[in-house]
Parts: C-alpha cells; structure tokens; sequence
C-alpha cells in the first residue's frame, strides 16, 4: 500500500514538474518573442528574463531582435536616359513591431526577405528613374544612398521592420550599353593620345627650332670671332712685316722673293711662261750680271 502510494506520488511530481516547465519560458536579451493562444497573438510585450504561459493552449514564438542583413540579387533599373544598369545592393533591417512582423509574415524569414526585396526595389526603381548613369554611377552616391534608406524605410513600415540601411555594392551595365561606353572610352582615349602627339610633335617642333636658332647664332658668332682674330693675326702680321722690312728692305725683299721661289718650284714639275726680265726674276739676273 505503502509503495502504491509512493508510485502516484513519483508520477504526480512529474507530471507537476513536466507541467511547470512547459509553463515557463526565458526570453533572451537579444530576442523578441510573441505569446499565441490557438495562433493568434496574446501577448508581444515580454522584458528579457523569466516568463510564464498556459501549457497546450499557449505557445511562444521567437525572433532575433538584432540588426539583420538582406542580400538582394542584383536586378536592373532603369535610368532617366532609358538606359538599362544591373544593381547589387544590400540593405540593413532589424523588427520594430514583431507583432506587426508575424501578422505580415506568419514569422516565415522566406516571406520577409521576398517582401523586403520587393519594397527596396521599388525605392531603388524610383530612385535611379530620376537621374541620370554618371549621377547613380559617380555623382551623387551618398545622397541617393540616404534617399533609398529613407524610401526603403517607409515602404517597409507595414511588414512591422526597420530599414536601417541600404548601400549599393556594385553599378554595372548591360553588354550592350557595355559595349558603347567601352567604345567612347576607347574614342575618347584616341583623342588624347592625338592631342598628346599633337603637343608633343609641336614641343618637339620648338626644341628643334630653338637649337636651330641656337646653332645659327653659335656659328655666327665663332665665325665672327674668328673673323676678329684673323684681322687681329693679319694685321699683327703686317705690322711684324713693316718692322722687319723697316730694318733691312733689300734682305726682306729677297727673302720674300726665296720663299716665292720655293713654293712655286716645290713639286719640280711646275712650268711658267714669263718674261726673263720679269720683276719676278730680278734676283736671278742680279746673280749672273754679279758673277761677270
């Protein structure tokens, strides 16, 4: 009897225990959690700690509370140019309401990120019909950036989230515009490679005429120069033939008249048709009319 009662005693303690521990719930510091009853909402107020709730009937549903990353694949948009560019973007989200989260989602992270896609397209799909490809591309980045998360932001405030962020990791274009923008790039490379040749053929021009200019002078002024010490030799020359004539004119004249000799009889061969009593051969009579 004693141990019948023992056994119901076991058994009432675990269900006591089993029924308290479906009871009690803990919620973290990072989640945020939702009490239904049959799957509609009770309760979406809970404080991080200790929590109770009805067994069978009641059930708990969590989520993370924390600063979540969407990866949206990269899509194309269409610019105020009508030109097409592919777009991949990322956006930064966290719950707000999770009560609001659950009734748009039935707490299904599938569903929220497909939503939450489709709502920064649209913001990224406005936004980029605005302007033109240099400004989404180079020009006004940061300001767009804020734009979207603000548009991104108020699209997505009837899924019970926050946009906290969007940013754009990559602009690209399409094959064909691709193509085009490669083919002005090349063009435009063209021209400055032309316009380089261009200066620097008309540099090169310049330096060549400037050392022409220079040669000319250098010429000039050597042949000037040299001009100046042939006068200056030729004239300390004559000077050096006035005194030496000066001082004794009969040998200085016979003396010029050898060294005559000796260049015009050099070679041996030369021959001249002159007069024998040519000025040229005085010296030559002078000798024979001495000797008789």
């Amino acid at each position: 009897m004693n141990s019948a009662k023992g056994m119901l005693a076991g058994v009432v303690l675990i269900a006591v225990a089993l029924i308290g521990g479906s009871s009690l719930f803990v919620v973290q510091e990072q989640q945020l959690a939702l009490l239904l009853r049959l799957g509609e909402i009770v309760d979406a107020d809970f404080e991080p700690g200790l929590h109770f709730k009805i067994p069978v009937i009641q059930d708990v549903v969590k989520f993370d509370k924390r600063i979540q990353t969407l990866d949206t694949p990269p899509e194309q948009f269409l610019t105020v140019e009508k030109k097409f560019v592919v777009v991949n973007s990322y956006a930064k989200w966290r719950i707000s309401d999770v009560a609001q989260f659950f009734r748009s989602t039935r707490g299904n992270q599938d569903t929220a990120s497909r939503l939450l896609s489709a709502r920064i397209n649209a913001a990224l799909r406005d936004e980029f019909g605005k302007r033109t490809v240099q400004e989404v591309v180079s020009g006004e980045r940061a300001e767009i950036m804020e734009t979207l998360a603000r548009e991104a932001n108020e699209n997505a405030a009837d899924l019970g989230v926050e946009i906290v962020d969007v940013r754009v990791k990559q602009i690209d274009f399409t094959d064909n515009i691709s193509e085009n923008i490669y083919e002005r790039m090349r063009t435009e490379r063209h021209r400055v490679a032309a316009e380089l040749r261009a200066q620097g053929a008309e540099e090169a021009e310049k330096i060549q005429a400037d050392a022409d200019r220079q040669r000319v002078e250098i010429v000039a002024d050597a042949y000037r120069k040299s001009e100046l010490l042939r006068g200056e030799g030729d004239a300390r020359a004559a000077e050096v033939y006035a005194k030496a004539f000066e001082q004794d004119a009969d040998f200085y004249e016979f003396w010029r008249s050898l060294t005559a000799y000796r260049d015009v009889f050099r070679d041996g061969g030369s021959m001249m048709v002159l007069d024998p009593d040519s000025e040229f051969f005085r010296f030559f009579g002078a000798g024979r009319q001495s000797d008789r």
